[in-house]
């Protein structure tokens, strides 16, 4: 190992020589040098990646050290979800053909693993913003795994994580270094240091006692790809009859599915939208987020109550499926100590920090 180490220095320096030489050699030519396919790639990526880096982050940033970040790319990731998204492109054209039978399942199974996100690893585990008896429990463990983002234990990390050092260097999806970064590319890059020192400062002693989480992390991968793949595939070959090719891609194609609509809270419910109960945070109010994930787009709203477990102010049902999930859970015993914020909470807070969006604070 630590002549292979050795040798990798002598070749470095070698490299550093060289380049040296050619700089010197290169005087007059210097600028033009620089444009080599290398550099531009470099440059784009930086640009993808680094998007705002250490521009206009909030005072609560920090750095691990003082040396500059530079991105490294997790090439498997990139190659892993470059297939998968290709393939999930595939399986939309086969899924937009199929039968009535076919669009059902892709519909319900997609919302059973959309359940396990929103009311199981958010508002349930990550926020504790309600309790749930052990039947519950399972199935939202069940529904989160189908999903594949993860187990509960690590969502939840990387989630508290996010909230307690929200758009900065530590945050895992920092919204400050662009829309892709945001959404997926932090996926395709190694962690910020930032992000790995100040992870460890999030308590995770409640789900470390939570049997049901406990399970779910010793036994992820054969239950996730049970769930994520052999059921799905299974069902949609064996019940419905189509066959394995393309089950197989509307299988994937409900995976990518998924995990873009999640991802989407990270970056557009970050970037475009309202601020009417904080104008001073990145998070917004976004109905489109909102309709796609069952209510998790109203986020300036749950970044001032994280604790809520409606997610959001609005007391109707139509963008806010999760919520009306809970409630009925509640109806038959299986949720409760369900929390959420008061009204004149609220309308302190739209009245102290609001962007002034929210008009109508007199009907409180």
């Amino acid at each position: 190992m630590r002549k292979g180490k050795i040798k990798e220095n002598n070749i470095i320096a070698i490299l550093d020589l060289n380049m040296k030489e050619a700089l010197l050699n290169a005087s007059n030519d210097q600028d033009s040098s620089i444009s080599s396919s290398e550099n531009i790639f470099k440059k784009t990526t930086d640009k993808i990646f680094n998007a705002n880096l250490n521009e206009n982050v909030p005072s609560n940033s920090f750095s691990s050290d003082n040396k500059e970040y530079k991105v490294e790319i997790a090439w498997l990731n990139v190659v892993i979800f470059s297939i998968l998204h290709i393939t999930a492109i595939c399986g939309l054209f086969v899924l937009l053909n199929s039968s009535w039978r076919v669009l059902l399942f892709f519909s319900i199974y997609l919302m059973f693993g959309g359940l396990g996100i929103t009311a199981g690893a958010h508002r349930l585990w990550a926020h504790r913003c309600y309790k749930a008896n052990l039947p519950l429990r399972i199935f939202l463990m069940l529904a989160q795994s189908s999903a594949h983002q993860n187990s509960i234990y690590e969502w939840v990390r990387d989630h508290r994580v996010h909230h307690k050092f929200t758009d900065t260097n530590a945050d895992p999806h920092n919204s400050t270094r662009g829309f892709f970064f945001s959404h997926i590319g932090w996926l395709l890059c190694k962690k910020h240091p930032d992000v790995k020192q100040k992870g460890k400062t999030v308590d995770m002693s409640d789900l470390v006692e939570d049997p049901v989480v406990k399970f779910q992390k010793k036994y992820f991968y054969p239950v996730t790809l049970f769930l994520t793949l052999l059921f799905p595939v299974g069902f949609l070959h064996h019940v419905i009859g189509i066959g394995y090719g393309s089950a197989f891609l509307i299988t994937v194609t409900r995976y990518i599915w998924s995990l873009n609509v999640t991802w989407l809270v990270n970056s557009a419910a970050h970037i475009w939208g309202m601020k009417p109960y904080d104008r001073n945070i990145r998070p917004t109010e976004n109905k489109f987020v909102s309709i796609a994930t069952g209510g998790e787009g109203w986020h300036n709203y749950h970044h001032v109550f994280p604790w809520d477990y409606k997610a959001a102010e609005l007391g109707d049902y139509t963008l806010n499926s999760t919520t009306c999930f809970i409630d009925i859970m509640a109806k038959i015993g299986w949720a409760f100590e369900l929390r959420t914020a008061s009204r004149p909470m609220i309308k302190n807070r739209i009245s102290r920090t609001g962007d002034g969006s929210w008009k109508n604070t007199d009907q409180f």
